[in-house]
């Protein structure tokens, strides 16, 4: 967790994860020429929660003013700052395959923030080519040198079960400290290494359990 401002209490991950919601909303905002927004608005807008809204921006400082609201340029670049997103963060993808291919082209990872290097493999038939946004697939081997000459501070894990905590290690091991996993497996842990888990077996069962429970007659919230 990170903590706030005044030290004293810590901020949730939660918490953060809201701020990227509110960043967007802002986005859009901004982009529709919008100059200010109260929280209640923006709740209503975006389908959010006003009281928690306030709250959490609560927890990095006093951002709106009483009667007017939040001057929308404004906040967003306070959020961009508190996300970290005002600072270029290199990644580099391990696994040229069907889904690291598609992650290489996929526009959000190559703007506000962030910026893909590369991709690397162990099949040499894959060395040399480009995702059709022109990232290139290198050999795995060359992983700890893009590191260190490229900064990278972000690894992504698109690779099998098999190959995914050999994968982890070794990025651990060049240097990076933030890891995203698309692996379906769950890692032996590095001090230090924060690492975020996308696994969509996971997500679809729990709407599997959702559908099932109104099947069943049982209220969920």
């Amino acid at each position: 967790m990170a903590t706030r401002p005044n030290g004293n209490e810590p901020i949730s991950e939660m918490t953060t994860g809201r701020l990227s919601v509110y960043l967007r909303c802002l986005t859009y905002l901004e982009s529709a020429n919008k100059l200010t927004v109260s929280s209640a608005e923006l709740a209503d807008r975006f389908h959010l929660n006003s009281a928690q809204i306030r709250k959490d921006l609560a927890c990095f400082g006093e951002f709106g003013t009483r009667g007017v609201g939040y001057n929308v340029a404004h906040l967003k670049d306070a959020l961009v700052h508190e996300l970290g997103l005002d600072r270029m963060r290199k990644i580099l993808i391990v696994g040229a395959g069907n889904l690291g291919m598609a992650l290489a082209d996929y526009r959000g990872f190559n703007e506000r923030g962030f910026h893909i290097v590369g991709m690397v493999d162990i099949d040499p038939e894959k060395f040399g080519k480009t995702s059709r946004s022109g990232i290139p697939v290198l050999p795995w081997d060359q992983m700890p040198q893009l590191v260190r000459r490229n900064d990278v501070e972000i690894g992504i894990l698109a690779v099998g079960t098999d190959s995914a905590q050999d994968a982890y290690d070794g990025l651990v091991d060049a240097g990076v400290r933030a890891i995203l996993n698309f692996a379906p497996v769950q890692m032996r842990s590095h001090r230090g290494v924060k690492v975020r888990s996308v696994d969509l077996r996971i997500n679809l069962e729990s709407l599997s359990f959702y559908l099932k429970s109104v099947e069943d007659g049982i209220a969920l919230e």
